[in-house]
């Protein structure tokens, strides 16, 4: 079965332009090079017709009215703000923003049990504004799951915008990805993937309908599945971007399969995927 689409979507981006980029705005500092922003959103509003047709498919649900081409470019600003923050994130560079934490005893009790956790994230906000909780949590680690060229070019993004911020990576898809994952746990690290990741890298792994903003849309199992069977606590993290430089950090308890018997395994699967498809509705 073929991998999803946006998998084999070519990306629009490249070393060179992502380094002149950080260099920049490490020099100018993040309000004078966000102006930037605006005419890279007005470029993607006229030569994207594909992101700006999912845009208004997706904020016609959100609004619960037609999205106009205002509420698009607004929209892929927003979006166009996240990426550009990561480079300060990546650069440790926390000053610069509000952060707000919101359950983070969730984060610190199942960090004191030492047996690792999976921090499942979505398509959503900012995933790079984990690395403000390791102020406070100075043990902190982090594990990032993704497909072996997805990690192939994070690798070569990073290295361009700060090289000792590379995390450690474990490529999905591989006969020994598992193994690696279950060492990195028991190591007391978390494992971070996005929700719509599969252990597989591809399409065989199940998937479940739900209901999203109102339409029925496909969610994979693949990451719970993966929790489930390494009986590990699941936690759902998302940094909301709020506009001018804050961020909202939400941590929620997803479900805990620590003591997990065989025969309920499907169950529990199925009820963290609901909450999960619930919070990120939410």
């Amino acid at each position: 079965m073929k991998r999803p689409a946006w998998t084999q979507r070519k990306e629009r981006s490249n070393r060179s332009l992502m380094r002149a980029m950080s260099w920049l705005s490490l020099r100018l500092g993040r309000r004078l090079s966000r102006i930037v922003l605006k005419p890279a959103a007005v470029y993607f509003l006229l030569f994207s017709p594909a992101a700006c047709k999912a845009s208004r498919d997706y904020l016609a649900r959100a609004l619960g009215r037609p999205a106009g081409w205002l509420d698009v470019l607004r929209h892929l600003t927003v979006f166009g703000s996240t990426i550009h923050d990561r480079i300060y994130l990546l650069n440790d560079r926390f000053d610069l923003f509000d952060l707000r934490v919101h359950g983070q005893p969730v984060m610190a009790d199942t960090l004191a049990e030492g047996r690792g956790a999976f921090l499942i994230g979505a398509h959503l906000g900012s995933f790079e504004v984990i690395r403000a909780i390791g102020r406070t949590q100075p043990d902190l680690r982090v594990a990032i799951t993704m497909y072996e060229e997805n990690a192939r070019r994070i690798s070569e993004i990073l290295a361009s915008i700060n090289p000792a911020a590379k995390p450690d990576v474990i490529a999905l898809g591989q006969v020994d990805s598992m193994l690696k994952v279950r060492e990195h746990l028991d190591a007391g690290s978390l494992i971070g993937i996005l929700a719509d990741r599969t252990l597989l890298g591809d399409a065989r792994d199940s998937m479940r309908w739900l209901e999203f903003l109102g339409t029925p849309a496909a969610f994979p199992l693949g990451p719970l599945h993966m929790a489930a069977m390494l009986r590990r606590p699941v936690i759902f993290m998302t940094g909301l971007y709020r506009g001018g430089n804050r961020y909202d950090i939400h941590f929620e308890k997803l479900a805990d399969f620590s003591q997990l018997e065989r025969g309920e395994r499907s169950a529990e699967v199925q009820a963290a995927l609901a909450r999960y498809v619930a919070l990120l509705e939410k």
